[in-house]
């Protein structure tokens, strides 16, 4: 079976092929590196602003053309994941591209290294996004304020502590449950 064809011939890719051409070989690896590491990683940003500018000087460009980088780099990782691509079949698909063999090297030796780890934080991360840590109740018996019910009330208040892979903050909603109440009688609105 013939391998996917994973990077489209487009305007934009063939531009940001050519700004990555220009790119230091040293440089190119340790960026490739970084991107490969938060890759699976979707709500933060790879770089902050300030290394942004970094890069920006390293490479000589301008932060609309760094953006290209980025985003052409990304794409083309995500897509080496996606298609659980070969180390050589991606660099024969980049150099296909027009980009320079030592960079397309480059790109083969770094996904070569890190592609079947990063492949496998995907996986996990389609399969368990969210990690359910701990799980802790309690009974909560609320006294009724009026004085004619002299019925206890009870409530159980339940906490899931939620670890957001993508995130890695922990959450801890905290859901009430009151047990007296017909629970499918709420009625849910869609904002």
């Amino acid at each position: 079976m013939a391998a996917p064809i994973v990077i489209p011939d487009t305007g934009s890719i063939r531009k940001a092929v050519l700004l990555i051409n220009t790119i230091d070989t040293g440089r190119f690896s340790r960026l490739l590196s970084r991107i490969l590491q938060k890759l699976h990683l979707k709500t933060e940003s790879t770089f902050t602003e300030e290394e942004e500018e970094k890069l920006k000087t390293a490479f000589s460009v301008e932060k609309q053309d760094l953006h290209l980088i980025l985003e052409t780099i990304t794409f083309i990782l995500e897509q080496a994941v996606y298609h659980n691509l070969k180390p050589t079949i991606l660099k024969q698909q980049l150099e296909n591209s027009g980009m320079d063999p030592d960079k397309a090297e480059v790109f083969a030796t770094v996904w070569a290294a890190a592609g079947p780890e990063t492949v496998e934080k995907f996986r996990q991360r389609i399969f368990s996004p969210q990690k359910l840590e701990t799980v802790g109740w309690q009974l909560n018996l609320q006294m009724a304020q009026s004085t004619q019910a002299k019925q206890k009330s009870p409530q159980a208040v339940l906490e899931l502590g939620v670890n957001n892979e993508d995130s890695k903050i922990d959450s801890k909603p905290v859901h009430t449950i009151p047990s007296s109440e017909n629970v499918s009688s709420h009625k849910h609105h869609h904002a």
